[in-house]
């Protein structure tokens, strides 16, 4: 004897719609196509997560403000400088037009 396994299918039959940037729409979907995984599955499994955890399921938090100079002792200062310049030397670092210029995009 066997028992038998019922197999329940879910219908998907709502439509969520989201005004996003588009470079961040076109890269997100481009990593997903990579993975073969469609947005629609991301979609509803953020959608489960929610209803899972009974709230948003990763930290939304605001920034630490960055500290002036003022309230940096010369020490941490020093050390603040010392990182940025290691940094530099190491090729991880930005060209400042380059910011501004991103900056400014963003902005307009």
């Amino acid at each position: 004897m066997y028992n038998k396994v019922e197999e329940v299918v879910y219908m998907k039959d709502a439509t969520v719609s989201a005004r996003v940037e588009c470079d961040v729409k076109n890269e997100a979907e481009r990593i997903l196509q990579q993975l073969g995984i469609p947005v629609s599955v991301v979609i509803n499994s953020l959608y489960r997560q929610i209803i899972y955890k009974r709230g948003i399921p990763f930290p939304v938090t605001l920034p630490d403000e960055p500290r002036s100079l003022d309230a940096m002792t010369e020490d941490e200062l020093h050390a603040m400088l010392e990182h940025s310049y290691a940094q530099s030397l190491a090729g991880k670092g930005r060209l400042a037009k380059d910011v501004f210029d991103e900056l400014e995009r963003g902005i307009h």
